[in-house]
């Protein structure tokens, strides 16, 4: 631990990339590496799991250091806040004999009742209790939390009507030319969706998933095609890839046909006296 340590700090102070970080540049890479920890877990394959996670590790490592740098805490603050953190609400294991055999349950009450003593005391205002995460996820709790004190659209129709109005003001944005204007109103259109979503019914952070396993699938679709025509993507027109494109969905959609036409037939009685 304390040459992977050591090594932030030279990093630091030789490597003109890690010098210009700053701890905003560097959250992006805390979600990312977070992601693939996850992703490598699911996946089971135990070397990548131990890469990424040592990844996760270089993210607290460099954001230690960057705010060792300006006087406010080092790494082994941070390790003494999480060690004293988990005392503190793990009494039944600290402190056992006060305690009876707790149940997973009991356990995960016990942990809520602590955090909510630790914030005793502290303004709390009501959308404290979303927890940060994947913006979509975000946006959506905020929106149900929002929504159980009645500050919501009454119907969907009327988060669409709010959609279209943040997409005009978008397009005003856009003629302006202001890159601060444009964010601002790009954000403001993804929220409005993920509030139609919604009313929907619909996870935004489902349907995107979604969509990009779709593009994924499509898009290695046309790198296959591209490799039997002995070319390469970035050999190939626009106008060729879209066409390939296209010949993505259809097959995709004959897939479908043939699957839904294989468990019809799977399941349709032998004559028709088994029918009645």
């Amino acid at each position: 631990m304390q040459q992977l340590l050591d090594i932030m700090r030279e990093l630091r102070e030789k490597c003109p990339w890690d010098r210009e970080q700053t701890p905003h540049s560097l959250t992006r890479y805390a979600i990312e590496e977070a992601y693939e920890v996850e992703d490598a877990v699911r996946s089971g394959n135990l070397n990548d799991i131990r890469d990424e996670l040592g990844d996760l590790l270089l993210q607290v490592v460099f954001q230690a250091q960057m705010y060792s740098e300006q006087g406010a805490f080092d790494f082994q603050d941070v390790v003494n806040a999480i060690t004293q953190k988990l005392i503190r609400r793990h009494p039944h294991v600290f402190e056992a004999e006060k305690f009876e055999q707790l149940t997973p349950e009991q356990v995960s009450n016990l942990w809520q009742d602590i955090k909510t003593q630790e914030k005793q005391g502290k303004p709390q205002a009501r959308l404290d209790a979303i927890k940060p995460g994947p913006s979509l996820q975000q946006a959506e709790a905020i929106q149900k939390n929002a929504a159980k004190i009645g500050f919501d659209f009454a119907h969907v129709k009327d988060a669409y009507e709010k959609l279209e109005e943040e997409l005009s003001e978008l397009q005003q944005a856009m003629k302006n030319g202001h890159s601060d204007e444009i964010q601002d109103e790009f954000g403001d259109c993804l929220f409005s969706l993920v509030n139609v979503g919604r009313k929907l019914g619909v996870s935004s952070e489902s349907a995107l998933l979604g969509t990009i396993h779709k593009f994924r699938s499509r898009f290695a679709y046309i790198e296959q095609q591209a490799l039997l025509q002995g070319k390469s993507v970035d050999q190939m027109s626009l106008a060729e890839m879209d066409q390939l494109w296209e010949a993505a969905k259809t097959a995709k959609e004959a897939h479908h046909a043939h699957h839904r036409d294989t468990v019809v037939t799977h399941v349709r009685p032998s004559n028709t006296s088994e029918s009645i």
